[in-house]
């Protein structure tokens, strides 16, 4: 996947440098949201700004959406300042959105898989009435029919063949 470079103004504005255009925060989550593999950086110095560009996002999805993330874990995010409990938290983090959109996939894999079983048996009958109601199919039938019963009325207008008398001596 390419890398989405934003460039980041003094004014605060954001420039999309692929789509050649300015964008907002939200286009930014929007991107991301897609999967895209976003860089922000200082248009002037280069510093990559992606992490605060990023915190900025949350936090003001924040305060529109007061169920974001539990007060637990900001209290946690903020208790870890040392390196190693940073790592240990990046990994975790990791981890557990990894784990999330595995089992996402699953649900969403095992849902198609249920409704393509679910809607098999209206397949079967949507083909057998499609097939009951061909011309091409039922003319062939009703030949068949047609041959049968003049076979069977052939049987029965063929004289029955004569039984000799037996001889008594």
């Amino acid at each position: 996947m390419q890398q989405k470079v934003i460039k980041k103004y003094g004014n605060r504005r954001l420039y999309d440098t692929s789509g050649s255009r300015y964008i907002n925060l939200e286009e930014v989550a929007a991107l991301v949201r897609k999967g895209a593999d976003v860089r922000v950086v200082d248009a002037k110095t280069g510093e990559d700004l992606t992490r605060s560009v990023l915190t900025q996002i949350i936090m003001d999805e924040a305060k529109v959406q007061p169920a974001g993330l539990p007060l637990e874990l900001l209290r946690q995010l903020i208790i870890a300042t040392d390196y190693a409990q940073q790592q240990f938290l990046s990994w975790y983090l990791r981890s557990a959105f990894d784990s999330y959109h595995k089992l996402q996939e699953a649900v969403q894999s095992r849902l198609t898989d249920v409704s393509s079983v679910a809607l098999a048996p209206f397949q079967r009958v949507r083909e057998f009435i499609a097939g009951a109601l061909s011309p091409d199919a039922e003319m062939d039938q009703l030949r068949r029919r047609i041959a049968e019963l003049e076979a069977e009325l052939s049987r029965k207008k063929a004289p029955a063949p004569r039984k000799r008398a037996a001889k008594r001596t």
